[in-house]
């Protein structure tokens, strides 16, 4: 017999591997705080706990496919079809269906770089080509060069709205004079899995978009705001076709049930979610004005992060970082994203910060 080995899609060679956010562990260092994964602070809302506590006793038994109750739930809240809905895992897992269903070997899909890492993981798993279109000077989409990209093998453009890692915003007039260069045969994807966190009024909501466009499909996660990382659910709204499609490339029973029972529960407090979305967003401006007061240079951020240029200093920073007792995720050569997370711990940030800006 011959020694050869299974033989696997040459597509796989070289992928990107995707970087989680550091764990932090304090050991016999300072207390240490994550803040390299953009996690909600927060403990689950009301009456999650509840919830999962109820769905796991059942878990021997297989979840709802359908997510029937949590459909049912998106449904109502966003004022959409049913049939114009799907769910995966994080809407990470709704994003590589999508390539699953519209992109292969000899397609291109189209997207901002530096924009969210997963992005050319499963661009190159669905074996098409990734188009990385530099961000403009101001770290924000540069939608004009990503129309001009665009070719007959283009199937899929990703829209990072608010845009990871840098927090920056396309805005409605430069995004809706983009959807109108796009080729109706070309699916927009807006990821907005830090909707909730936007306070800019002139940010359109991609539902509303949706509405019109039959080529734009919108991203949700209840990871972020919703403070349910762990249990990996998102959702994908968009015009029968894409979602039907979404269905069918969907994992069978990917969602537990643990994650749809607490997802419903999540979109049933609504209040206290807002109000912990609140409280984060004025921490957040807080940490911007003491950053820009010590002399950074800081993107307008609509997320739950902050993005510091750092260049060749970037893993000296985060080194220094972590050595205060904070973790925060570092793009080597390029520079640092930082959740704002607890009082304490963004503390922490803001003194590493300003000690370090003076050994610049």
């Amino acid at each position: 017999m011959s020694e050869t080995s299974p033989r696997l899609r040459a597509e796989l060679e070289g992928i990107p591997t995707y970087k989680p956010g550091k764990a932090a562990a304090a050991a016999d260092g300072p207390v240490a705080y994550k803040l390299s994964s953009n996690e909600n602070p927060y403990p689950p809302l009301p009456g999650v706990l509840e919830s999962v506590a109820s769905a796991a006793g059942a878990f021997n038994r297989y979840p709802d496919m359908a997510c029937t109750g949590l459909m049912n739930e998106l449904s109502d809240r966003f004022g959409v079809p049913l049939t114009h809905l799907a769910t995966g895992t994080g809407s990470v897992g709704v994003a590589q269906q999508l390539l699953q269903a519209t992109s292969g070997p000899g397609d291109e899909v189209i997207y901002a770089w530096r924009s969210f890492e997963a992005y050319p993981i499963i661009t190159q798993i669905s074996g098409a080509t990734s188009v990385k279109v530099p961000l403009t000077p101001g770290d924000v989409h540069d939608l004009d060069a990503m129309a001009d990209a665009i070719t007959e093998r283009t199937r899929l453009i990703f829209v990072c709205n608010p845009n990871n890692p840098t927090g920056t915003v396309v805005r409605r007039a430069e995004l809706e004079r983009f959807l109108d260069r796009v080729p109706s045969d070309v699916l927009v994807v807006l990821d907005e899995a830090y909707r909730e966190f936007i306070r800019d009024t002139e940010v359109p909501d991609g539902v509303e978009l949706y509405r019109e466009r039959p080529n734009v499909c919108v991203l949700r996660t209840f990871s972020k705001a919703y403070g349910l990382a762990g249990l990996r659910v998102g959702f994908a709204i968009a015009h029968e076709p894409v979602a039907a499609a979404l269905r069918k490339t969907a994992v069978p029973f990917g969602v537990s049930q643990l994650a749809q029972d607490a997802a419903v529960a999540s979109l049933r407090a609504e209040d206290e979610l807002l109000g912990r979305v609140g409280s984060l967003v004025s921490e957040r401006a807080r940490v911007v004005e003491t950053l820009r007061g010590q002399g950074w240079t800081v993107p307008e951020t609509q997320a739950n992060f902050v993005w510091l240029r750092l260049g060749e200093r970037t893993l000296d920073f985060a080194s220094a970082c972590e050595q205060a007792g904070v973790v925060v995720r570092p793009f080597a050569g390029e520079g640092v994203r930082v959740t704002v997370g607890e009082t304490e711990a963004n503390d922490i940030f803001l003194k590493t910060t300003e000690a370090f800006r003076k050994e610049l």
